[in-house]
């Protein structure tokens, strides 16, 4: 009985993943197919129609960086159940936890750089190399920690966009103002509604591979670092909430139903009005370059949180009452390939839109991408569930335990008699 708690437990875990997952692909879309501005902005490229203006509003306030929050979430859950599951199979905990991160990291910098500029993996293994030292404390004491990374990060982006804000109306100080100035001038090429780079960022990505990782690998090869920089402490508050909800049993699906939909409507019903006002007050300031930082990077980001939390609470409590077996088994097993889900998804969705694919890039709507989005999801149900039927771990989940024991892995599952 005990063993069969200990297997439901994780297919909870796991089936939350598989969600988190197929939702970092409806964040990502955007970035795959539209210039980088187009993700922040949907005025970046001319005036949005109804249509894709809606869709951007849905994603700001319910999707964009609540999936991200979510996926890092569970990746500081399931590190904790990694060092977990060392110490209850008598191997180090340290070494398994650090080989880890240290072949995740080059896992990640190899996505950056030969296949795609949006690679998380490498932020993941520089704050899984910081989260070890917290895998000992209390529920409380992680989450008080999670404050403090989240305040910092709020500080770091605050001043950022007050200083811009203080710029554009003549009220920052002469010694200050050739700094932001330059600072500005950047994030409006990141994300401003007439940024200068997205007619090149369309000539740049519907290029020849060789044009598109040499960028990468030469006046890009330093992203990896200015994105650890920017994005490290908002992260690490995210997975030590994560190691923090792993404790306290609501990732394994032993809340009760009750707990689970009190949480989802509180954390909804907080974070919600908030982020409608902000969403609305950028379309009423015109979407211009220091309204739409504001918005993704800094007003936000509490409610994010928040809503990363109720997400959680609404899948599992889904998972718990509507998902039919077979659909939480699917589930369950895209999650348990999640590396291998994340990166595939990287192969298919830069085969479509880039030049060396099929050279969609700059040429699909904000709405009718979600069709793509739509199919990799269906395409990941259908998958791994039956290579999982078959094999022990996922191709690169297999590549990857094998690198961090220094040992091939069993990989076939074993035929019954």
């Amino acid at each position: 009985m005990e063993m069969q708690t200990a297997t439901m437990r994780y297919e909870s875990l796991d089936a939350i993943r598989g969600v988190a997952v197929m939702g970092i692909l409806a964040m990502n879309i955007v970035a795959f197919a539209l210039p980088m501005s187009a993700y922040f902005n949907p005025a970046a490229g001319g005036p949005p129609t109804t249509a894709d203006l809606a869709t951007w509003t849905f994603n700001f306030i319910f999707v964009d960086s609540k999936m991200r929050g979510l996926f890092s979430v569970l990746f500081g859950a399931s590190t904790l159940l990694v060092i977990q599951s060392a110490e209850a199979g008598g191997r180090s905990p340290l070494n398994t936890h650090y080989s880890r991160m240290l072949w995740l990291g080059l896992f990640g910098l190899a996505h950056f750089y030969f296949l795609w500029f949006g690679d998380i993996l490498s932020l993941y293994a520089v704050c899984g190399l910081l989260l070890y030292p917290f895998r000992g404390l209390s529920i409380r004491a992680l989450l008080l920690w999670a404050a403090g990374f989240l305040i910092v990060a709020l500080l770091l982006m605050g001043v950022s966009w007050f200083s811009m804000a203080m710029f554009e109306v003549g009220q920052l100080p002469a010694d200050a103002a050739q700094g932001t100035r330059e600072q500005l001038a950047m994030f409006n090429a990141m994300m401003g509604p007439d940024s200068p780079a997205y007619a090149d960022d369309v000539r740049h990505f519907l290029g020849s591979y060789a044009e598109i990782a040499g960028r990468r690998l030469g006046e890009g090869a330093i992203e990896p670092l200015e994105q650890v920089m920017l994005f490290l402490w908002e992260t690490m508050a995210l997975m030590l909430i994560g190691m923090a909800l792993f404790k306290s049993r609501m990732l394994t699906g032993e809340w009760s139903t009750a707990r689970y939909a009190r949480w989802a409507a509180i954390c909804f019903l907080i974070a919600a009005p908030p982020l409608a006002f902000i969403a609305w007050h950028s379309g009423r300031a015109g979407f211009d370059t220091v309204s739409i930082f504001g918005a993704a990077l800094f007003f936000s980001t509490p409610f994010d949180f928040l809503m990363t939390v109720g997400w959680a609470a609404l899948i599992m409590l889904l998972i718990k009452t509507a998902a039919r077996d077979a659909v939480r088994a699917r589930l369950a097993a895209t999650g348990r390939m999640a590396f291998s889900n994340y990166l595939t998804t990287t192969i298919v969705m830069t085969t479509i839109f880039y030049g060396y694919g099929l050279g969609l890039f700059g040429s699909v709507s904000r709405t009718m991408l979600y069709l793509f989005c739509f199919g990799m999801w269906a395409a990941m149900l259908l998958w791994s569930k039956p290579w999982l039927d078959r094999f022990q771990y996922g191709p690169l989940e297999w590549i990857w335990r094998s690198l961090s024991r220094w040992k091939l892995q069993p990989m076939r599952k074993p035929v019954a008699a």
